[in-house]
């Protein structure tokens, strides 16, 4: 030990002076490791992105629906529609925690019904019901039980709260979550088995170094730490690659979404994903991702380092 102990000193001063690396810096398994943690970066970046747009799109499309309430009024033989129109947006205005009421005209009831009969349809020989838009000013203090109350004195009335709208929202926007959840982390758990084999195999291919280490009286803490300093360096390098990829992807299908798509379906993807905009939670989630990579990668390949020395020890 006497003898083992100078010659790792000398060891690890010659190689700080050279700036020369146990693990070699460049080299096949190096170079495929950063690509592969790079498109897995990529791939937890979208995947975390995506879930976040619908997580706000939904949240912010929960938000506006609970803002409004719908009254319809069926057509009833004897009873005349403006006026019982006219009474329930009076009845609406008069209810606590309302800020608006306006029934909608026949233009804008055939507006709505166009996708499903069509433009151009004559609604005056239609006996259709007609909408009542309820604005809330406070959705937690308006008394929707009150004005379903005071509706039943006119006839054909009835109150929709959009509650089961919300519910499933909610229930499509929670799945959505989950699954995406559900596929980042198999992505994770997919990057950590690579980082596993490619450190085995790095260990393989270097087995003499290892060797030479253990004869000088290296621990196997400062092994694992050469490996883990080396993988730390690729995985940043690869999780920094992944998460300007992912910018970019998410900046040119913004971009794509809203000049090369048609109107109405630039809408619709507005509707669900908003406009694709991640908005500063959405750029911090993304921005985390790179340095959490690097660390995963890390300590994974240093587990598995410590790992397979205890097996050449034993």
């Amino acid at each position: 030990m006497q003898i083992e102990l100078p010659l790792l000193r000398y060891f690890q001063l010659n190689r700080r002076d050279r700036g020369t690396p146990i693990v070699p810096a460049r080299s096949v398994t190096g170079r495929t490791l950063v690509l592969l943690i790079a498109i897995m970066t990529f791939l937890s970046c979208v995947t975390l992105g995506a879930v976040v747009l619908v997580q706000k799109s939904a949240l912010a499309w929960s938000q506006d629906v609970g803002r409004e309430l719908t009254i319809q009024i069926r057509p009833i033989e004897g009873e005349v529609m403006e006026s019982n129109l006219r009474t329930a947006v009076a009845l609406a205005e008069a209810t606590p925690g309302v800020a608006a009421a306006r029934a909608l005209s026949i233009e804008e009831t055939q507006k709505l019904l166009e996708p499903w009969l069509g433009a151009g349809v004559d609604l005056g020989a239609i006996d259709i019901p007609r909408l009542v838009v309820v604005e809330l000013s406070d959705p937690a203090e308006a008394d929707t039980d009150k004005l379903a109350k005071d509706l039943a004195v006119v006839k054909g009335a009835s109150l929709d709260t959009h509650a089961a709208w919300r519910q499933q929202l909610n229930a499509m926007a929670g799945t959505i979550v989950a699954s995406g959840l559900l596929v980042l982390s198999l992505i994770v758990a997919a990057t950590a088995l690579a980082i596993v084999f490619a450190t085995r195999g790095t260990m393989a291919s270097n087995r003499e170094i290892v060797g030479v280490l253990h004869f000088i009286g290296a621990s196997n803490t400062f092994i694992a730490g050469e490996f883990q300093d080396r993988f730390l360096t690729i995985g940043f390098r690869g999780g920094l690659l992944g998460g300007v990829g992912a910018f970019l992807f998410f900046s040119l299908i913004g971009v794509a979404a809203g000049s090369v798509m048609p109107g109405a379906a630039g809408q619709q993807l507005g509707v669900l994903f908003g406009r694709f905009a991640l908005g500063v939670d959405g750029i911090i989630g993304i921005l985390a991702v790179v340095p959490v990579i690097a660390a995963l990668t890390a300590i994974t390949s240093r587990i598995t380092v410590r790992r397979f020395l205890q097996r050449i020890a034993s």
